[in-house]
């Protein structure tokens, strides 16, 4: 048996998509693999070292570990006209976002990149991203960049919105936001890439096929989120994109990075290298 160690993070929609995998539902092959469950930031760090062998990466962090690391076209996580929001005690426009200190969930995820491409001269407080509704509304800090369920709860706590990055984008580009993507080393060889891609191919499909079995496994890192608004966050962002990104989603990822490198907010554009690419 050969091992692969794929990180994914304690989110629902990640945990959702490898529940076949873990539980042995779909064929693994010569494959034995371990789960690696750590926050996506965290999950980043790894990738920037080449540390696992397959893992989930935001993103904004692809120009960095391109080198390392092949893009696979299932797994992503891809919103259409939805996505981060910035949020604030008080109504304010993003321009009003100058001068504040406005948490972010990491310096290397997908979500900070974009709100630098569509904001700028606002000082970042870097924390994780289960403390940001917490943080704005203890005023410690002026707005908060959400992510995950607190795209869908945010409204209850009082907060407003004051930036949706996603229906920006939409309005800008008219393409679907890439947000996560799951990537394999390269050193892995040919042979074993297609076949980690096969896997988690069969995977989120049968998660789909499967979804309240797959939704009560995923639940369990749901952070106590409701059963409902987990499964509605879950069909967000685990969806037809999410099985095969397809050319619109290629796309995506490369008016992003022209994006940042116009703004200076990456050094070089990456090569897409996509296994599976429809």
């Amino acid at each position: 048996m050969k091992t692969i160690r794929i990180g994914h993070s304690p989110d629902a929609d990640d945990a959702f998509m490898f529940y076949a995998i873990a539980g042995r539902k779909v064929d693994l092959g010569q494959y034995q693999f371990v789960d690696v469950v750590e926050d996506i930031e965290s999950l980043n760090k790894r990738a920037l070292k080449g540390e696992l062998e397959a893992t989930a990466i935001s993103a904004a962090v692809y120009p960095q570990v391109a080198n390392k690391y092949r893009i696979l076209s299932c797994g992503g996580s891809i919103g259409r006209r939805y996505g981060p929001i910035v949020v604030a005690r008080k109504k304010m426009a993003a321009s009003d976002l100058k001068g504040k200190r406005v948490a972010i969930p990491g310096p290397y995820t997908t979500a900070y990149l974009l709100l630098r491409i569509y904001a700028s001269g606002f000082e970042p407080v870097p924390m994780d991203f289960d403390r940001i509704i917490d943080a704005v509304l203890a005023n410690e800090v002026d707005a908060g960049l959400i992510i995950h369920e607190g795209q869908i709860t945010y409204a209850s706590t009082g907060l407003v919105k004051v930036l949706d990055l996603g229906k920006t984008w939409d309005k800008d580009t008219r393409l679907p936001i890439p947000l996560g993507l799951d990537v394999v080393r390269r050193d892995l060889g040919d042979e074993a890439v297609d076949s980690v891609f096969r896997i988690l191919y069969n995977s989120i499909r049968y998660a789909i096929e499967h979804e309240d079995a797959a939704l009560d496994y995923a639940l369990q890192y749901g952070r106590g989120v409701e059963r409902e608004i987990c499964r509605r966050f879950v069909r967000m962002y685990v969806n037809q994109d999410t099985i095969q990104m397809g050319i619109e989603g290629e796309k995506a990822l490369e008016k992003m990075f022209q994006l940042a490198y116009e703004k200076h907010l990456i050094s070089k554009l990456p090569p897409l290298d996509i296994v599976g690419l429809k």
